[in-house]
């Protein structure tokens, strides 16, 4: 576990560290953001998102979420980082893909019932490896980013139902040139 932790701050303090440099896709391209702060939702998750272009089209994104398991009373968050890469589609400069993959920490408090008492079990932490694919529209005129992707995970203890209403995301983020 501490180990686990270590790797995790490492990754958040390079994460923040990190040269920031503009990506060189053109001019006055309104995909070409330094930074996005937003929150990134499906029906049964809601979370955090901040991505960070390190430079030209390699990205850092961390993502913090809560999930909603089937309307229970189990607290849980998830920490995410990703490496992304993007590329231009469509012809627009507005428009760009993105693919990549990173890890996560998970920690979940599970309850059960008993003779009508609600009692917990403990903390769970669940550990492992995503991948990401999505593809985002950033507004010319006004700091906007909209972005929709599938996140599978497998997960190499605890719950790891990888392929499940968890993957898929919508995200709105505010932009910093």
């Amino acid at each position: 576990m501490k180990r686990i932790m270590l790797l995790f701050g490492v990754l958040s303090l390079m994460a923040f560290q990190a040269n920031a440099q503009r990506r060189t896709s053109g001019g006055g391209d309104p995909a070409d953001y330094n930074t996005a702060l937003g929150v990134r939702v499906n029906p049964w998750l809601v979370g955090f998102t901040v991505k960070h272009f390190i430079k030209g089209p390699h990205a850092i994104e961390g993502i913090v979420h809560h999930y909603f398991e089937n309307g229970d009373d189990a607290s849980n968050v998830t920490f995410t980082g990703l490496y992304e890469y993007h590329w231009n589609v469509f012809g627009k400069s507005e428009w760009n893909m993105y693919a990549g993959g990173g890890a996560h920490l998970g920690f979940w408090r599970d309850y059960y019932w008993d003779n009508g008492r609600r009692r917990g079990e403990g903390t769970d932490v669940a550990v492992g490896l995503d991948g990401i694919f999505g593809v985002e529209y950033t507004f010319k005129n006004i700091p906007l980013n909209l972005s929709a992707d599938l996140k599978p995970y497998v997960n190499f203890n605890g719950y790891n139902d990888f392929i499940g209403e968890q993957i898929g995301g919508f995200s709105v983020r505010y932009t910093f040139k």
